[in-house]
């Protein structure tokens, strides 16, 4: 018996099963490749609310280094497919738990001024820092 393609809306639920298993093997990855020179943008970005803006996309935290005021106010924005977090790497800084894919969370940037290395919890690779001047 010859192999048929699907049509209509199976056509569309085969497509989706095949995009899902693609996203699910590029894996979580930040771009960089683990080795050479890389280069990180550094910015610092406003939103719309006047505050700061970190969105994430392709795995990857756009800008993936931000400079930011003592206690501004930053919103994580995930245009990704998947669910992610923004986690200060040591010290519990700051956590915007779970944002589930085309969701936002806000947080406030640590009072003290330093390096804030962060990360995705649900995907270590994903990294960046926050400076607060």
């Amino acid at each position: 018996m010859p192999f048929s393609f699907p049509t209509g809306a199976a056509r569309f639920v085969a497509a989706t099963a095949c995009a899902l298993a693609l996203t699910s093997l590029v894996g979580c990855s930040n771009g960089e490749g683990g080795g050479g020179d890389s280069t990180t943008e550094s910015a610092t970005s406003p939103s719309k609310s006047g505050g700061t803006q970190v969105t994430i996309n392709d795995f990857k935290f756009q800008p993936a280094s931000l400079t930011v005021s003592p206690g501004a106010k930053v919103t994580v924005v995930n245009n990704d497919t998947t669910t992610h977090t923004l986690t200060a790497s040591k010290g519990g800084s700051f956590d915007t738990g779970d944002i589930d894919p085309g969701k936002s969370a806000t947080f406030t940037a640590p009072s003290k001024p330093g390096d804030f290395p962060y990360t995705c919890t649900i995907h270590p690779l994903m990294k960046g820092t926050l400076t607060v001047e």
